[in-house]
């Protein structure tokens, strides 16, 4: 096959283009510019957007006797996610740009561009596997459940998932990946993993947002709706938020506060006992689905982090939605967040949390 790996510059990916030239695929690497000035997204060894890491990606690409391409998506980049992440906050709502990214960029930008090329499939370091079998691609977690990523990649589709390979799932932990880039003479072998958001080079993700969206003093407002602080606009909290919140007055029991709901109309923020965080049922609007739509109510796992747990849960499903019912509460569920329902370890789909109830 011909495949267009994507390479950004870390040791997951730049191991993954090497497995697939080992197996006789003719490879390509690609960096993706995502940032008019990468300096502004990300300095040093930590994330996928800086200078470093597209002359890091090079120098592997060059070690593995590939060749090499720079795609410049900043644009695209910027309006699909960038301002979709601050317009999200705005609304009140917390986004997860890593998983908007895959949908919007790798596996739709990169892979439409590249299946124009001629390419037959994207390959990137992704730790979740694809099983072909029945005629349907199916994406199943990594074997190595620390390192398993398959929740950011819920959002993609069947014929996505048909032109997309995942060459460390099936049995690979860190360490040999590391172990093997060494072995390969990839100089990125001890580069650290990325963290937290690419294009907030601080990690201050409250300054970023007060740069796009200005500052708006308002109220913090307890259960009861008395005023207990004050904050300088309400598009930098999220539901379940503990830190940050510097309420002037304490809470009568003396037991911490979260954040319980934020309205970006009056510009309030609302904090009560972690109990009031409490949730049962969940609503999802926009649904995705791996192989093909699933209607009525079925039981399955559902993860609404990351690195959350998956939680036994019935989910009702519809053309335009997801009701998903968890058989047991669950805390601090933002709005904005995704929705991942798995079959045991199969991924079934995804929903973006629109409400969530008691």
């Amino acid at each position: 096959m011909r495949v267009l790996a994507a390479m950004s510059g870390g040791v997951d990916s730049a191991v993954a283009a090497a497995r697939l030239v080992d197996a006789g695929h003719e490879v390509v690497g690609v960096h993706l510019a995502l940032s008019k000035n990468p300096e502004t997204y990300r300095s040093g060894a930590r994330g996928c957007c800086s200078l470093e890491d597209s002359h890091d990606a090079r120098r592997a690409a060059d070690v593995l006797g590939i060749p090499f391409y720079v795609w410049d998506f900043a644009e695209r980049f910027a309006e699909d996610v960038v301002s979709d992440f601050v317009a999200e906050y705005a609304a009140g709502r917390t986004p997860n740009p890593c998983l908007r990214c895959n949908e919007k960029i790798k596996f739709a930008a990169v892979l439409e561009r590249g299946r124009a090329l001629g390419f037959d499939a994207v390959a990137t370091g992704h730790y979740a596997r694809v099983r072909t079998g029945g005629g349907r691609v199916s994406l199943y977690r990594s074997r190595e459940a620390a390192k398993d990523q398959s929740y950011v990649l819920g959002v993609l589709d069947a014929d996505q998932l048909q032109h997309s390979l995942f060459p460390l799932g099936d049995d690979t932990a860190k360490a040999q990946v590391r172990a093997e880039a060494a072995a390969r003479g990839l100089s990125l072998a001890k580069k650290p993993d990325s963290h937290d958001i690419c294009f907030i080079p601080t990690g201050d993700t409250a300054g970023f947002l007060h740069s796009r969206l200005g500052r708006r003093s308002g109220d913090i407002l307890d259960g009861a709706g008395e005023v207990v602080g004050a904050h300088s606009g309400s598009h930098q909290f999220t539901v379940g938020q503990r830190h940050g919140l510097h309420l002037s007055v304490p809470a009568a029991d003396g037991q911490p506060r979260y954040v319980t709901a934020v309205d970006p109309v009056r510009n309030t923020v609302t904090v009560g006992p972690r109990a009031s965080l409490a949730v049962r049922v969940i609503e999802g609007i926009r649904p995705t689905w791996t192989e093909q739509y699933v209607p009525g109510t079925w039981d399955a796992l559902v993860q609404v982090r990351a690195h959350g747990e998956a939680m036994p849960a019935t989910v009702t499903a519809s053309a335009d939605g997801v009701r998903i019912e968890l058989a047991a509460a669950a805390f601090g569920i933002a709005p904005g967040q995704a929705a991942v329902y798995y079959d045991g370890d199969r991924v079934v789909g995804s929903a973006t949390i629109a409400a969530t109830a008691a």
